[in-house]
């Protein structure tokens, strides 16, 4: 007997790539629920060439669903995902709401599924960014360690959803069309909707994702820091970021320098990612051979390249890692979530509600 799927936020372009990952996941379904704000409910989408109506989220929406897999902004999370809990279905959020709660494993199946053992209804998706360096990373910590993660981001205008490529998008043409100075282009959206000032995107590049906290990172790179040592199980564990968003529309790109507890030959670190489930080696340098937005766009697959010996550092490494956002650093890293719950015989009612209803 299979189960039953909810997809929530399922219009949105994590929501509609979840439906994708799920009609090529090894999962058994025998239905998917999809759920949508009132903007969007009545909408029609397609599932296996079957269509489906998208209905109003509500916090009667759960009853009979197994699995519900959330990615319709925190507050949504926040309200509903403890009613699904309540109904006995295992969450699976894609938001930010749930990751550094104590009682919510923060899951990249690749690196740490054993997590998932101790769900008390409701599993979280990291942070995008944060899974393909976990991806990159993982198969390095576990043979020589990892002291330190120093990490640059060049992220894509889809972290920051479709009304973000539409400005993007939109800019691009004014200029290359209509001859507009990108100094003069009007944004609302980047580099965070919700901050005072908006900058453009077009022919830039803004050294800001989400808004500064109170130690001048932005949330986006405290996510990082956070995300990592929980992940990772490492508090020690010395991690940096600088998030930056650049006019790409799909696909995250890293520079991460890394330095190990012990020395870790390269060629051997190479061949650890090579060997890594999710991980793609991509690293022929006299061949220009590396990692590249554009080639990671449609693959499940996190693409690491550039991997050198630091000059100066004796455990010192660089390497550049890309991977696409929205498949691996969100609709597919969840449903690879929910295929590890059905493994490892973790599609359970709950049998405590530690979430507040709301």
């Amino acid at each position: 007997m299979g189960y039953t799927v909810a997809v929530v936020g399922a219009t949105g372009a994590v929501g509609t790539r979840m439906i994708k990952m799920l009609e090529e996941s090894n999962l058994p379904i025998d239905k998917v629920c999809l759920l949508s704000s009132s903007r969007s409910a009545g909408k029609v989408l397609q599932y296996k060439g079957q269509d489906i109506t998208v209905e109003l989220t509500t916090e009667n929406s759960f009853e009979g669903v197994d699995i519900a897999l959330f990615s319709a902004g925190g507050s949504v999370s926040a309200k509903f995902a403890p009613y699904a809990v309540k109904a006995g279905a295992v969450v699976v959020d894609n938001t930010s709401y749930f990751r550094q709660n104590p009682d919510v494993p923060l899951v990249v199946p690749e690196v740490n599924a054993h997590a998932l053992d101790f769900h008390n209804g409701i599993i979280a998706c990291p942070n995008c960014s944060t899974i393909q360096m976990m991806v990159a990373l993982e198969p390095v910590r576990h043979k020589w360690g990892l002291e330190r993660i120093i990490v640059s981001t060049y992220q894509a205008v889809s972290g920051a959803g479709q009304s973000a490529i539409n400005e993007t998008e939109r800019e691009l043409r004014e200029v290359l069309n209509d001859g507009v100075n990108p100094k003069d282009l009007h944004a609302d959206i980047l580099p965070s909707g919700s901050d005072k000032k908006h900058y453009p995107i077009a022919f830039n590049a803004l050294a800001q994702i989400d808004v500064f906290t109170d130690n001048d990172y932005t949330y986006e790179e405290m996510k990082m820091t956070n995300e990592t040592k929980k992940i990772m199980e490492d508090a020690s564990i010395a991690v940096s970021a600088t998030c930056v968003r650049i006019p790409v529309l799909m696909a995250h790109s890293e520079a991460v320098y890394i330095e190990t507890k012990k020395v870790a030959p390269i060629e051997e670190v190479k061949a650890a990612i090579a060997t890594f489930p999710g991980a793609i080696l991509e690293d022929d340098v006299t061949n220009q051979v590396y990692p590249q937005a554009i080639n990671a766009v449609g693959s499940r697959d996190t693409f690491v390249g550039r991997i050198r010996k630091d000059l100066d550092a004796e455990k010192g490494i660089h390497m550049w890692v890309v991977s696409d956002n929205l498949l691996k650093g969100a609709a597919w890293n969840s449903v690879q979530i929910a295929e590890a719950l059905h493994e490892r015989g973790l599609v359970r009612p709950s049998q405590e509600l530690k979430f507040e209803l709301k």
